[in-house]
């Protein structure tokens, strides 16, 4: 039977099986890879003053971990630089905070090869190889070049975007070919897959087969994909842990017969945290009869602290709330509690549950599995409404939901009021409807269906069939 081995920017070691506290990815993943006998392989998230070219291996509930340091200017120039500065402002379409550097850029190759150079020796003929996110698009070529010829597949957890923003890139296609270098290449949803294909297709000259891959460079890739989802089951239950209902009896208490507005993010400039705070502004600058009966609690759990646009972004929040609350709030009431900290899943599963309504209301986002976690903490007799993005991956499977514009604070205010003001038999059948996609297209629906893809590219190298070419494909 084949191992698989993941390949991650960090590893998260495994807590013990069915633990709560484990993350729903992470617990897929360690989940295959007792299941393959496999290895999670990946950054330490340590530095180390010079490159030793050293590997940790250490077996964790089942699992093989293998870690490697890397050194400050890798972590500066690699990870805060290219991937950080470059890559994620630049798919998440904030062209106006892109920072093209060539030393980002030289990092991110050097780290790529690094990881290719230390992983070879733990490979095997016939691993299966995950490669996840855009920290390490170059890592198949790199494999492949120093011999590879097993199955590997490539996941990005983040959006693509439109071909005329990649194009933006220095270096563009040598990144887009490198992708080529893979068997299958996964997207959260088909406008990001069809994204891909319109750069292949009208950017590299490329063509696409009559099975749906794609061939350019002189190389064939398949292009698919793949929703997310969460450990829906399991996410529930945690609202009826000890942490999750403690959690939620201080919420009910706190709320003090107010209805609770809900935001989860991590602090990024991608949420469209800022927008929902002005919408919020506006819903009661326009309903002074909903003013002492709701609130908004945001939580906004801190990231990337080194890069810039961080620290700015922090300090703007933080003035916009206050200016809010300076202006609206009374001796007894404050309209926007923000709060800048880590909590456990089962303390958010708990303050999911206590909500009336969540704002999932990203600018532009990758899945956003907030979304899917708040169904799932919902008490099926009296649920809370999803106010959700048009511009998150899950708006796709999640139409039940009131769907949004997040650049108009009109439209998100509406929303909200509308929310507010919903009867209970509709919230029950939008969160029903809602459910039972969460429920279905869950975290292990996603890990064994990206696995069974890339069984069957292994299985189309062991016996090559040729395809039938299609054509560049007409838009429009």
């Amino acid at each position: 039977m084949s191992r698989l081995i993941v390949v991650s920017n960090r590893v998260t070691p495994p807590a013990p099986e069915g633990a709560s506290s484990q993350g729903g990815l992470a617990m897929a993943i360690s989940a295959a890879l007792r299941e393959y006998s496999g290895i999670w392989f990946g950054w330490s998230g340590q530095s180390t003053p010079q490159y030793n070219g050293q590997i940790s291996v250490q077996r964790a509930s089942g699992v093989t971990i293998a870690t490697m340091d890397l050194e400050e200017q890798d972590i500066q120039e690699y990870y805060n630089g290219f991937a950080n500065r470059t890559l994620w402002p630049l798919f998440h379409y904030r062209i106006d905070l892109t920072q093209y550097e060539r030393s980002y850029g030289s990092g991110y190759a050097r780290v790529n090869a690094r990881f290719a150079e230390m992983l070879m020796p733990l490979i095997a003929p016939k691993d299966l190889i995950w490669v996840q996110d855009y920290h390490l698009i170059p890592l198949g070529r790199e494999l492949r070049e120093r011999g590879a010829k097993n199955a590997i597949g490539f996941f990005l957890h983040i959006p693509w975007p439109a071909r005329e923003l990649v194009a933006t890139l220095p270096r563009h296609r040598q990144l887009v070919e490198a992708m080529f270098h893979y068997d299958v290449v996964g997207f959260h949803t088909e406008e990001w897959r069809d994204a891909f294909v319109s750069y292949v297709l009208h950017e590299a000259g490329g063509m696409q087969l009559s099975d749906g891959s794609l061939r350019a460079f002189g190389r064939t890739t398949r292009p698919q994909a793949f929703p997310i989802g969460i450990d829906a089951k399991g996410f529930s239950a945690l609202t009826q842990s000890e942490a999750g209902m403690e959690s939620y009896a201080r919420m009910q208490e706190s709320k003090a017969g107010r209805k609770m507005l809900l935001g989860v993010d991590r602090l990024d400039y991608s949420k469209g945290i800022e927008e929902r705070f002005l919408a919020f502004e506006r819903l009661l600058a326009e309903s002074e009869e909903l003013k002492r009966k709701i609130f908004l609690l945001q939580i906004s759990t801190p990231t990337r602290g080194e890069v810039d646009a961080y620290q700015d972004m922090l300090a703007r929040l933080d003035a916009l709330s206050g200016r809010i609350n300076g202006v609206t709030a009374e001796m007894d009431w404050i309209p926007i509690r923000s709060i800048h900290r880590i909590h456990t899943r089962e303390e958010l599963a708990g303050v999911y549950r206590a909500a009336e309504v969540a704002l999932v209301t990203p600018l532009r986002d990758g899945m956003n599995l907030v979304a899917k976690e708040f169904v799932a903490a919902q008490d099926e007799e009296d649920p809370g409404v999803l106010v959700l993005s048009r511009f998150a991956g899950a708006a796709q499977q999640m139409k039940e939901a009131l769907i949004v514009n997040p650049f108009s604070v009109e439209d998100v205010a509406d929303a909200i009021r509308k929310a507010l003001a919903m009867p209970l038999e509709e919230r029950r059948s939008r969160w029903r409807a809602l459910w039972d996609g969460v429920e279905r297209d869950d975290i292990f629906a996603w890990r064994d269906s990206f696995v069974a893809s890339l069984e069957a590219a292994r299985d189309r190298t062991a016996k090559p069939r040729p395809g039938r070419i299609a054509g560049p494909r007409r838009e429009g």
